[in-house]
């Protein structure tokens, strides 16, 4: 049990991301550390194409709950905002599509994968706030995987607080004088966010404890999942963790290290943080 904030206490559960599905031979050897997945409905960042397609079934039978992913977006794709809002859109029926396809129920929460930080620019949120909406109108549930780490560079801004404290504005629809309508992210959309913050401290590195850190200790107070470790270690952010291996990767315990499976490691406040089981 860990310390949240006055007083609150709350049970964390350990996960694993990758680009590349793990191969089912290598379920059973991971769930005995991680309790849930990372899925990915389109192409990660940097591939083309999705391993992952069609292995739903495999996972969930391993015993695993799922963490739902959808690549977004970078800024140079978006060109002014009114592109960014029907690209949003059309992420977000895709999004939809995918996740019928591969057999995920109505109101599992879908992540947004938002790789660049710092504060977004108008094309960004109205990328990130109609995917959103799209999403939401679907019968799922959205989220967005973003950065828990102030940006130095630009004003100390942490991203995930930047993308809820705008979560009650309007989209643009492209007409001159569209404003922002009133209201508090907490009455606006109902985004859940998994922060990125891979520095030590808060985060632990290459780790995978019994008894995993809260969310809350990732530098956001509202995350419901916190990415701890990436592979590979991220000199620029995560040069004082000195638990990865010594070629920057982190490989968990249960998996022969010469079969090159690295992982990102997460903490959740669930053990299927998307609620994408079949039978919760």
């Amino acid at each position: 049990m860990f310390s949240l904030v006055a007083g609150a206490q709350s049970t964390a559960y350990l996960g694993f991301d990758r680009n590349d599905y793990p191969g089912d031979r290598n379920l059973q050897a991971l769930r005995k550390t991680f309790s849930y997945a990372g899925y990915w409905l389109n192409n990660p960042p940097g591939e083309n194409s999705n391993s992952w397609a069609g292995h739903r079934a495999a996972v969930e039978a391993a015993g695993f709950g799922f963490l739902v992913l959808f690549n977004g977006r970078l800024y140079a794709d978006l060109k002014s905002v009114p592109n960014a809002v029907r690209l949003g859109k059309s992420d977000a029926a895709g999004a939809v599509r995918s996740a019928r396809r591969e057999g995920f129920p109505s109101a599992t929460i879908i992540f947004l994968d938002q790789e660049q930080g710092g504060r977004m620019l108008p094309e960004q949120k109205a990328y990130i706030y109609s995917w959103v909406d799209g999403v939401t109108a679907s019968g799922f549930r959205a989220g967005v995987y973003c950065s828990g780490i102030a940006a130095t560079e630009d004003e100390n801004v942490v991203t995930a607080e930047d993308i809820r404290e705008h979560a009650a504005d309007s989209i643009p629809d492209g007409v001159a004088g569209n404003s922002a309508r009133a209201g508090t992210a907490s009455t606006a959309r109902q985004i859940i966010f998994w922060a990125i913050n891979d520095a030590c401290p808060p985060a632990p590195g290459c780790a995978f404890p019994e008894h995993p850190p809260s969310p809350a200790r990732s530098g956001v107070s509202f995350a419901e999942v916190w990415q701890f470790a990436q592979s590979p270690r991220r000199k620029d952010v995560a040069a004082r963790c000195t638990n990865y291996h010594r070629n920057g990767s982190c490989y968990p315990p249960a998996i022969p290290q010469s079969e090159n499976l690295y992982v990102d490691v997460n903490s959740a406040t669930s053990v299927d943080p998307s609620h994408g089981k079949s039978h919760p």
